[in-house]
């Protein structure tokens, strides 16, 4: 692409970061460097062909650059000296802005997710934008909104945006902006820029222009997203900007904006209205490593500080609940709770998506069973050992009413693929879960049933009516230390394999554990809130007991345990 530098300078570092990154000039994880192949094989496919739906225009590019360095920094040493884009920064916005339609000139790219560790300029990535939409760009009545879960957490880049333009004088006389209380307000194009939040009187009738939604993973639900959303499809070039950093949370709207970049980005899902990067580590990186933090942060060197990063690293290598904070707010990792027992890496690795139960027709399997509410949710998981590894299959119940009073909507998705076996009423059908053990039974040797007799007393006499070994396993500390550092153990070492991706219910359970220690270094699994259920990562606890259960008794799982070194 050929480029006037001098007219057109944030376009032509754009361009060059996106050829550096792929080239591996510049240290990027694999999402960044799909994110700029993505650019790249786009302007190859459209940019001289007229019949193509989309051009990439350099001078709207250009714009919303030229306008975001007009604002100035509003914290720290630079306070008031004019802001400058970084690289990355100009191929985020070139890019998000740049391409435009050819039937009606409109901007293509109608939703945006950028997701960055802490420290990394979010506010010029953020405010830069929404200003430019709100006054810059001429659009009569915009209404441009910094949208959070809270009305503080919404009012956090609109203060700042505030901020900016009280010391941009120059600009704001320019544009005819007045900076108010609640509102900034441009009155010749009847334009402002306001915060709303999940709190205010209503999300809905909004005729949204550009909407910032920062700090998405903190979202509880996807109300404020999907109302923000309702209220774009009202303008032919509106924006849904959501810029955010790693969370915890892999059932809520922004781990399910973070998937859908990423099948985006990889190809399997086709979506020319949507622009998306991540920035974080590649999965077999060492954390503990100068490059892989430079990796993650655009801004190493700039604004992130490395000495900052190297103080907090020695602290996460030495306590658990810091790295954890380490890996999700700095290297832009998702850990489901603060002080996540498993490493979910180490569980990601072992997916494979083509292991497949009807592969262990015939072989010998334990089963486990967690009914820890007869109201929520109750998992089965049978475990079975082949070539020295285990594999973990797992199946859900709940009641209709469970689906319908829950805040998790992954629920829903769940319910419609399969995931979750719904049970009419508010209890869930026990009678459905045994008739289910059953006829699992019939398919493989079901060696043993574990069960607590707390839970499922009458469950278990049921199956031994029908025949079935049905075992006790009481959910003592006792019975459960030794398979849950075991669980690590297999999943780190690689001899584990399971068919559960990122976005399945035992995916995100086991990611919900966390482990209470006694003075004996004992370990019990529990989780950090009541909707972040552990159900199957219990069961798969109690299957693996029986396992080990058998190999200390000489029985005839094998000895693919035998060699294994203990890692919690």
């Amino acid at each position: 692409m050929e480029i006037d530098v001098e007219k057109y300078p944030h376009v032509a570092a754009g361009y060059g970061y996106a050829l550096d990154v792929v080239a591996s000039k510049v240290s990027a994880c694999e999402y960044v460097k799909q994110a700029c192949q993505r650019q790249l094989d786009d302007l190859a496919r459209w940019a001289s062909d007229v019949e193509s739906p989309y051009y990439f225009d350099h001078e709207a590019a250009q714009k919303v650059c030229t306008f975001t360095c007009f604002l100035p920094h509003i914290k720290g040493p630079l306070a008031g000296e004019s802001l400058t884009l970084e690289p990355w920064q100009s191929f985020i916005l070139t890019t998000a802005f740049g391409w435009l339609r050819r039937d009606n000139g409109k901007r293509r790219f109608r939703r945006a997710y950028t997701e960055v560790p802490r420290g990394n300029g979010k506010t010029t990535l953020s405010d830069g934008p929404a200003l430019y939409c709100g006054f810059g760009e001429k659009e009569g009545g915009a209404e441009v909104y910094s949208a959070a879960r809270t009305r503080d957490q919404a009012k956090v880049a609109f203060a700042a945006a505030q901020a900016m333009l009280r010391r941009a004088t120059g600009l704001r006389k320019a544009l005819g902006i007045d900076v108010e209380a609640h509102r900034i307000i441009q009155m010749r194009s009847n334009s402002y820029f306001e915060a709303l939040s999940a709190d205010a009187d209503s999300l809905d009738g909004k005729n949204v222009h550009f909407a910032l939604i920062d700090e998405l993973h903190a979202h509880r639900d996807r109300s404020v997203y999907d109302a923000i959303e309702t209220g774009a499809g009202k303008r032919n070039q509106s924006m849904v900007w959501a810029i955010t950093t790693a969370g915890a949370d892999k059932t809520g709207i922004c781990y399910e904006h973070r998937t859908y970049t990423l099948n985006i980005l990889k190809g399997t899902v086709q979506d020319d209205s949507y622009f998306g990067i991540v920035y974080t580590i590649d999965k077999d990186d060492d954390w503990t490593e100068e490059a892989t933090w430079r990796k993650a942060n655009p801004n190493y060197g700039i604004s992130v500080e490395p000495e900052h990063v190297a103080n907090l690293c020695r602290k996460a290598m030495s306590s658990p609940a810091s790295q954890a904070n380490f890996l999700t707010k700095h290297l832009n990792v998702w850990i489901q709770t603060n002080e996540a027992l498993y490493d979910m890496r180490a569980w990601d690795r072992c997916y494979d998506e083509s292991v497949e139960i009807e592969d262990f027709i015939g072989m010998p399997c334990r089963i486990a069973v967690d009914l820890a509410s007869k109201v929520d949710v109750a998992a089965v998981v049978a475990l079975f050992e082949r070539g020295g590894k285990v594999f973990p299959f797992s199946w859900f119940y709940v009641p209709e009413q469970a689906i319908i009073e829950s805040r998790n909507d992954s629920y829903k998705g769940w319910e419609v693929e399969g995931k979750l076996i719904t049970t009419p009423g508010d209890v869930i059908d026990i009678d459905r879960i045994e008739a289910d053990i059953i006829e699992l039974s019939g398919r493989f040797q079901v060696l043993e049933i574990a069960y607590d007799p707390w839970q499922a007393q009458q469950m278990a006499n049921h199956l031994t009516e029908q025949g079935a070994n049905a075992v006790e396993y009481r959910q003592t500390v006792q019975n459960f230390s030794e398979p849950t550092k075991e669980l690590d153990a297999l999943m780190r070492s690689g001899k584990m394999a399971h068919s559960h991706g990122p976005r399945d219910p035992l995916s995100w359970m086991i990611g919900n554990v966390v482990g209470h220690y006694d003075a004996k270094e004992n370990v019990y699994p529990r989780k950090e809130r009541p909707e972040n259920k552990i159900d199957g990562a219990v069961a798969l606890i109690m299957a693996l007991g029986l396992h080990l259960r058998s190999v200390d008794g000489g029985g005839n799982i094998g000895d693919f345990i035998d060699n294994m070194v203990m890692v919690i």
